[in-house]
C-alpha cells in the first residue's frame, strides 16, 4: 500500500529531477540540513535590492520568488519548532532573515508591477493595427 502511494505522489510531482537535477526529499524540505534548528549562526546575506531585481529576467525572477519562499517556509518551520519545544526567543531568532526575505519579496513585487505598468501604457501608446 505504501509503496503504491509513493509511485503514484510522484507521478502527481511537478518537478523536473532530470533536467535540473533537483530531487525532491519531502518534509525534509522544510528544515535547514536535515536539521530541525539550527546548531550555529550562519552569516546571512542582504536582501535583494530593486535596481538589482530590475536587471533581472522573468525568468530569473520567478525562481528567485520561488527560492525566498522557501526560505520563508523554512524560517516559519523553524519558528513553530522553537514554540514547539519551549525556547525563548532571546535564545534563537531569526527575525533578521525573515525580514530580509519580506524585504525581497516585496521588491521583486515592485519590480513585476512597474514592468506590468509600462507594457499596459505600451499597449495604450501604441497604433492599432
Amino acid at each position: 500500500m505504501f509503496g503504491r502511494l509513493c509511485v503514484f505522489t510522484r507521478q502527481l510531482s511537478t518537478r523536473r529531477t532530470a533536467q535540473s537535477g533537483f530531487v525532491g526529499r519531502g518534509l525534509e524540505e522544510f528544515f535547514e540540513n536535515s536539521q530541525r534548528l539550527p546548531i550555529s549562526r550562519d552569516q546571512t546575506g542582504r536582501a535583494w535590492s530593486a535596481s538589482e531585481l530590475r536587471q533581472k529576467s522573468w525568468e530569473d525572477l520567478q525562481k528567485l520568488w520561488y527560492v525566498v519562499l522557501k526560505e520563508r517556509n523554512v524560517l516559519a518551520s523553524q519558528l513553530e519548532e522553537t514554540r514547539r519545544l519551549n525556547i525563548p526567543g532571546k535564545f534563537f531568532s531569526n527575525k533578521s532573515r525573515v525580514i530580509k526575505c519580506k524585504k525581497s519579496m516585496a521588491r521583486i513585487k515592485t519590480v513585476l508591477n512597474e514592468r506590468r505598468l509600462a507594457w499596459d501604457e505600451a499597449q495604450k501608446t501604441a497604433p492599432p493595427q
